[in-house]
């Protein structure tokens, strides 16, 4: 049996996408339908009914994805973020609420994805590195730190893109529309972004780098993932 030559292993491995190294896009899909079953349910019997059904809804992906072998916090923190919403719009009484944990939590998001450029611990890398078994060592390597900084704010952008479109729907009470954007905007996203983060990083990286998988240790990250 013949090894795989040496020099022939970037090249495979810059053949990955981050799709492949993140685990696909499982969840983004899963992430939609408690939505769905809300508005559907508050069309049919009020908000009593959004609430029953979205619960229903996120107790069976919640069984669904632990058969499929999910861990089972990241499972339960689904259910939870289910459960929570439903608490929101049964409080408020406005069935547009059910939507404002999700509408707070991309605020966030986009603000911790920010920080994390501007502190120089790219999330993006920090997810790959982790996915790879890296822990931090992909930071001694400058050109790779900078790649995950500029990769990183397409991430950024899709939290702000999200917030732009949620923000007038919630404002307006537009369930149905928000169910709509929630669709339109998780996984077609997400896509969109795996793709476009990995051309961004592929493109930042010099001609001759070894790959996400090879950092080259370097003690000098100077000149900033930014540039």
């Amino acid at each position: 049996m013949t090894s795989t030559p040496e020099r022939e292993r970037p090249a495979r491995e810059r053949s990955e996408s981050l799709a492949d190294l993140l685990g696909g896009r499982r969840g983004a899909l899963d992430a939609t339908l408690p939505a769905v079953a809300f508005a559907v349910g508050w069309l049919a019997a009020g908000l009593w009914g959004g609430v029953g059904a979205a619960v229903l809804a996120g107790a069976a992906v919640a069984g669904w994805r632990l058969r499929r072998g999910d861990r089972p916090r990241s499972v339960l923190i689904g259910l939870l973020a289910v459960c929570v919403a439903a608490l929101v719009a049964l409080r408020t009484g406005r069935a547009s609420d059910f939507f404002l944990v999700q509408l707070l939590s991309n605020a966030a998001s986009a603000l911790a994805w920010m920080v994390s450029i501007v502190v120089r611990w790219p999330l993006l890398g920090v997810v790959v590195g982790t996915v790879l078994g890296q822990r931090g060592r992909w930071r001694r390597d400058p050109a790779l730190l900078r790649a995950y900084a500029r990769g990183s704010w397409v991430w950024v952008a899709t939290y702000l893109l999200r917030l732009v479109v949620f923000v007038p729907l919630w404002l307006g009470g537009q369930v149905v529309g928000l169910v709509v954007a929630r669709v339109a905007l998780t996984w077609p996203l997400v896509a969109a972004a795996l793709g476009v983060s990995w051309l961004v990083i592929q493109r930042s990286l010099p001609a001759g780098h070894p790959g996400l998988r090879h950092p080259s240790p370097v003690s000098d990250v100077d000149g900033g993932p930014g540039k």
